[in-house]
């Protein structure tokens, strides 16, 4: 029993020797080697490593402002037209009618002189001519009027008598043919040609002016 344990003991040393030639690499290593190497880490030749410092990437995000694309659009100034009037040619003064009327366009007629006349647009048409105008009690009415009708051929029933190319322009009254030797009853005798050339000229609404 004592060898056994005896050659047991043996065995032992012979495979721990056998482990530690194998396991040194290229040489056997020593029994101070091994002592060392089955002992505490000498905490001198410890290496050290200082920790890895990691670097957080920044959590910030950098924001980028595009600038607004500014596009500015001159207009050009418009060109300034002025626009210049040629001064008219100097004229003179358009001359008064040798009327006694107010008007530029009508028929005047003066019962004081006994004359008539046709103007139109500044300009005398025809006249001065011949007229009668009313006799007493039945005097032309004096003041201005407007041709309210024609009539070729009118006849007088209240006197009795004709009135070729009568123009009215106040109730009753017209210019017409008549005698120049007589008075009428408020109308206005005029010759056949003057007459006929008042109411072929003469249109319904056109003044009449009557003076003293």
């Amino acid at each position: 029993m004592l060898l056994k344990k005896i050659v047991l003991g043996v065995s032992a040393l012979a495979a721990v020797a056998a482990l530690a030639a194998c396991s040194s690499g290229t040489s056997a290593q020593s029994a101070d080697d091994v002592q060392l190497a089955a002992g505490s880490a000498n905490p001198t030749s410890a290496t050290t490593t200082a920790p890895a410092t990691t670097t957080q990437p920044s959590t910030t995000t950098p924001t980028t402002t595009a600038s607004p694309t500014t596009t500015t659009t001159t207009i050009p100034p418009k060109p300034t037209t002025t626009h210049t009037t040629p001064p008219k040619p100097a004229t003179e003064a358009a001359a008064p009618l040798d009327i006694p009327c107010h008007i530029t366009t009508g028929a005047c007629a003066d019962v004081s002189a006994h004359k008539a006349w046709l103007v139109s647009d500044g300009k005398i048409v025809l006249g001065p001519v011949s007229m009668m105008p009313g006799r007493p009690g039945y005097r032309t009415p004096i003041g201005t009027f407007h041709v309210t009708s024609k009539v070729l051929h009118y006849y007088s029933h209240e006197f009795d008598a004709p009135m070729p190319y009568s123009v009215f322009f106040y109730p009753g009254v017209a210019f017409h043919e008549g005698s120049l030797g007589v008075y009428s009853h408020g109308c206005v005798h005029l010759s056949k040609s003057s007459a006929e050339t008042f109411y072929s000229d003469m249109y319904i609404g056109e003044t009449v002016q009557i003076v003293s």
